[in-house]
C-alpha cells in the first residue's frame, strides 16, 4: 500500500518517476521497485522521497493507513456461525453467548 499512495500522489503532482528519484538522490528502477511493492525502503529512503514529493512522512503514513481500513472495509463480511432463532429448522436461541463474527478476508 505505502508504494500504491508514493505512486499516487507522485502522479497528481504530474511528476515523472525519473524526476522524483533524482530529487530523492535514488535510482529510477529503486523507486519503480518501492512503488510496485518489490523493495522496502528505510525511514531515511522514504523521509528522502517524501522530501523529493514535498510531503511529510506522517501525511504519507496517515494516506496509507486511510487506505488500508477502506481495503479492509470493502473486504469484511459476516458469517454466521448459528441458525438465526427464529427461522424454520433453527434451534432455540442459547442466549449472549451466540456468536455472529465479522471476518476480513
Amino acid at each position: 500500500m505505502l508504494g500504491d499512495v508514493l505512486r499516487r500522489i507522485r502522479r497528481e503532482q504530474g511528476r515523472t518517476l525519473a524526476d522524483v528519484a533524482r530529487a530523492a538522490k535514488v535510482s529510477m528502477p529503486y523507486l519503480s521497485e518501492v512503488e510496485r511493492g518489490r523493495k522496502e525502503a528505510s525511514s531515511e529512503v522514504l523521509i528522502a522521497i517524501c522530501d523529493a514529493l514535498h510531503i511529510e512522512l506522517s501525511d504519507l503514513l496517515v494516506e496509507v493507513g486511510h487506505d488500508l481500513v477502506d481495503h479492509r472495509a470493502g473486504r469484511a463480511s459476516v458469517i454466521r456461525l448459528a441458525p438465526v432463532p427464529g427461522r424454520r429448522g433453527a434451534p432455540p436461541s442459547r442466549g449472549p453467548a451466540d456468536a455472529q463474527c465479522l471476518l476480513a478476508a
